[in-house]
């Protein structure tokens, strides 16, 4: 099919654009942007003054539950929840069941999404067997068979001698290690930030330095080894110094931070509010302000959702019983766009933390509408004001610390290929 969208404001930080331009697309790439080509006969034209068309989405990391725990969610449940948020591109991490940790489970997925057709997914193929931490897994025949990094998921690795040689192999493959940067020792069952909240809720609390120590590791590491790692998921203002101070001595490390971190601290956690249990936990508002001066400076460059959708019965526990992880696919676009009316970013570096930036650090050619790229596209109304409930939360988890929040920003249409 040819589409014409006309009338739009085109905004791709990737190229530099933004203006009231058309967009053409035709055998499911972009043809053109600005007047048609020659000859160019749209199938079907959309209309879209007012509304601001950019690449689609890009998240780098959400959790879709297939394989292994259909129960919360499937692939085809999330990818039309990702379709309803302009989310076109999605990458998955490894701690599935099974583990991806061999090209059969990598193949699995593709075949999976593709069938779903909602939007594509990327995965990061395990970087020890089964997670466990004992073993190298195949990391050459995991990129390979697609996977665009490696990650040991949320499981610390507690032995460094182990860690270096993991990095020496990812790096002989060209392989970026995603790193949940969490000392084994003192991350040990903990829920909550350590401070203030968490004492007085008797809570048992997570020190910064469980992140600041993991990051000072990962980072002598990867100095010594040369692998190309990202961080994900900072928390602490001190950790995002430690990325700045490695990346201004050039190394080639990256990072991002989720959704619900730019906006929210411990003290939502008050009364046990088990909707902000999420892992690595809030951090205080100092952390909070550091990382928005993080994704201000581009030390951040990435926002993503970490999503993590869970059944019912899984935040009904008590606080440190109940299962960390926020439903967060249909929230990334209008957390970030409520970035620009707080004043931290201008829209332009917004939508980058969303499409441009991820799709780098994932060596991707999408989050881009240059002429010749995939024609995936995300078209929102950037004035349109509507609340969060667990109704038009078209994942099948409902469990988001924004429900009730009034947002900005609404997807009317999503195009994929």
């Amino acid at each position: 099919m040819r589409i014409s969208i006309l009338g739009g404001r085109i905004i791709d930080p990737g190229n530099g654009i933004d203006a009231i331009l058309d967009l053409h697309l035709g055998e499911d790439r972009i043809v053109a942007v600005g007047p048609a080509p020659d000859g160019f006969t749209a199938d079907r034209t959309l209309q879209v003054p007012g509304h601001v068309v950019c690449p689609g989405l890009v998240d780098l990391r959400a959790r879709l539950r297939e394989p292994g725990h259909e129960h919360k969610a499937t692939i085809a449940s999330e990818t039309r929840a990702a379709a309803a948020a302009g989310i076109t591109t999605l990458c998955c991490p490894p701690d599935t069941v099974p583990v991806i940790d061999t090209p059969a489970v990598v193949e699995m997925l593709h075949r999976r999404a593709a069938d779903s057709g909602h939007a594509k997914i990327e995965v990061l193929g395990a970087m020890t067997q089964g997670l466990e931490g004992k073993q190298l897994a195949e990391m050459g025949a995991l990129g390979a068979a697609g996977c665009v990094g490696i990650s040991n998921g949320l499981q610390p690795i507690s032995d460094t001698e182990f860690m270096l040689h993991a990095m020496e192999y990812a790096a002989t493959f060209n392989l970026t290690v995603f790193l949940h940067a969490a000392d084994y020792w003192l991350a040990r069952d903990r829920s909550a930030h350590e401070g203030a909240v968490a004492t007085r809720l008797g809570l048992p609390g997570l020190p910064e330095t469980a992140e600041t120590i993991a990051v000072a590791r990962d980072l002598l590491l990867v100095e010594q080894t040369g692998v190309s790692a990202h961080f994900c998921h900072l928390t602490t203002d001190r950790a995002v110094e430690m990325v700045a101070q490695a990346q201004a001595r050039g190394l080639p490390v990256t990072a991002d931070v989720t959704a619900h971190h730019l906006h929210l601290i411990d003290l939502d956690i008050a009364n046990f509010h088990t909707q902000c249990r999420v892992c690595p936990p809030l951090r205080t508002q100092r952390d909070r302000d550091g990382l928005r001066r993080g994704i201000t400076t581009g030390v951040i460059s990435t926002i993503s959702s970490d999503h993590q959708p869970h059944e019912l019965d899984a935040k009904l526990a008590p606080f440190s019983a109940s299962e960390p992880g926020t439903s967060a696919l249909e929230t990334l676009l209008p957390l970030t766009l409520h970035l620009e009316d707080d004043g931290i970013l201008d829209l332009n570096t917004a939508l980058a933390s969303i499409t441009s930036n991820p799709a780098c650090i994932l060596g991707l050619e999408a989050g881009t509408l240059g002429v010749g790229k995939p024609a995936d596209i995300c078209i929102f109304d950037p004035q349109r004001y509507w609340t969060l409930t667990e109704e038009n939360i078209v994942s099948r988890g409902h469990n988001s610390p924004f429900i009730g929040w009034e947002l900005r920003g609404r997807v009317s249409h999503t195009l994929l290929g």
